[in-house]
């Protein structure tokens, strides 16, 4: 059973036959139902239902001769609001099962964000087609999380400064990848200086959370794994309406990038609001707007 199915509400699952009860619920009363070719010429099904607001179960499986489905997997999603990176993105599949795992380099956060592929069946249907050649294609991402807490803000600038500090940053991000060696430079002075700054103060046993404003950092080894901290830009909740289950529904500015967040009340820590942090680990979903 998945590991995030908590996540979306569903936290008393604890046996094969409570699984199994979900599945059929999502097959009889499913929100939408793909079925596309894939490269072994097998009919590949998607079948998703939503259980809260844009939060919900997807099966996956393979319909025969006799149309009969066979569960293949199934996985927790939520999905998100906003156009997030329209960098060049990779997407390659999984060795064990018809699932995708993407990657996109978005010079923001300064490393390759790796994530797990929620509309599987749609690309199947439009790598066909060489979509990705297409300038418009763009990523949304999401995450579902298991741990958060949410922390005290930290008094900042003028947002004009902070925006103006990123805008600088990010052309020297993508000046370097460009082989502007001043540019490189420029960016190794800045690690220095913040390494010096940060080291400084913590000689002066200031708490690391009153030093770092946000982060967006690999956990674990699972490679579409995060731990994430950024400010709460946005909030709401929803139900879990097949168990009750209280959900928060969290958009948080990170390394300035805004990504949507759900999780379980039970594993929240602290009480959301805007302009406050959330801290916690995530498992980073996308979606490629085709």
């Amino acid at each position: 059973m998945h590991a995030y199915l908590k996540a979306v509400g569903f936290s008393d699952i604890s046996s094969r036959s409570d699984m199994e009860k979900v599945l059929r619920d999502v097959i009889t009363n499913c929100d939408s139902k793909k079925v596309v070719e894939d490269e072994e010429h097998h009919l590949f099904v998607e079948i998703s239902r939503e259980y809260g607001y844009d939060c919900g179960l997807t099966i996956c499986g393979e319909l025969d001769e006799e149309d009969n489905l066979h569960i293949d997997y199934c996985f927790p999603f939520y999905r998100g609001s906003k156009v997030t990176s329209q960098e060049n993105l990779m997407v390659e599949r999984h060795v064990d099962k018809i699932s995708y795992a993407g990657a996109c380099d978005d010079y923001r956060v300064g490393i390759t964000l790796i994530f797990y592929l929620l509309n599987a069946a749609e690309y199947q249907s439009e790598k066909s087609k060489k979509s990705f050649r297409d300038p418009s294609i763009s990523l949304t991402l999401s995450a579902l999380s298991r741990k958060g807490m949410i922390l005290l803000p930290l008094k900042k600038e003028g947002k004009k400064d902070i925006d103006q500090e990123w805008k600088q940053h990010n052309e020297l991000i993508a000046a370097a990848r460009n082989g502007d060696e001043e540019a490189m430079e420029n960016l190794t002075m800045e690690e220095i200086n913040t390494y010096s700054t940060i080291s400084r103060r913590i000689r002066k046993k200031d708490d690391v959370l009153t030093i770092v404003d946000s982060y967006f950092m690999p956990y674990g080894i699972e490679c579409d794994q995060y731990s994430v901290m950024g400010d709460i830009i946005e909030y709401d909740t929803t139900v879990n309406e097949y168990t009750g289950e209280k959900l928060h529904l969290i958009t948080i500015l990170c390394n300035d990038i805004e990504l949507d967040i759900c999780i379980n009340d039970q594993d929240l820590t602290g009480i959301p609001e805007v302009g406050r942090r959330f801290k916690g680990v995530i498992w980073l979903l996308g979606e490629i707007n085709f």
